[in-house]
């Protein structure tokens, strides 16, 4: 498992891959998918602020980080899509992934 750490400064890098025994409390985002999305690529080349999805994945780390969690999960950027075997291992871990989170944060781009 990958997970976005925030740092002192709010802004968050992605970890290495994380063994199941060794995951730190984390939060983890649900939300829908639109135009703009932060991708894993966005992550690792730094482009991700200019896109429109970064808006819910700040949310995210800001309140992982009021809830006093230094980690968080979004899975538009913390799995490799284009990594078939991560995809598929991504797919059959995420039920997991979600009972395990410390906290569940809902994005809705319709409510304020």
């Amino acid at each position: 498992m990958r997970l976005l750490k925030r740092n002192d400064t709010g802004d968050f890098g992605l970890t290495d891959d994380i063994p199941d025994d060794q995951v730190p409390p984390y939060a983890i985002l649900s939300h829908t998918w639109g135009d703009g999305e932060v991708l894993f690529r966005d992550i690792m080349d730094g482009t991700y602020k200019s896109k429109a999805g970064y808006a819910k994945i700040r949310y995210c780390g800001d309140q992982a980080a009021h809830d006093g969690l230094n980690f968080f999960w979004v899975d538009t950027c913390c799995i490799d899509k284009s990594n078939s075997a991560e995809l598929q291992d991504a797919l059959n871990s995420m039920f997991r992934w979600y009972r395990n989170a410390a906290k569940c944060y809902v994005y809705l781009t319709d409510v304020s």
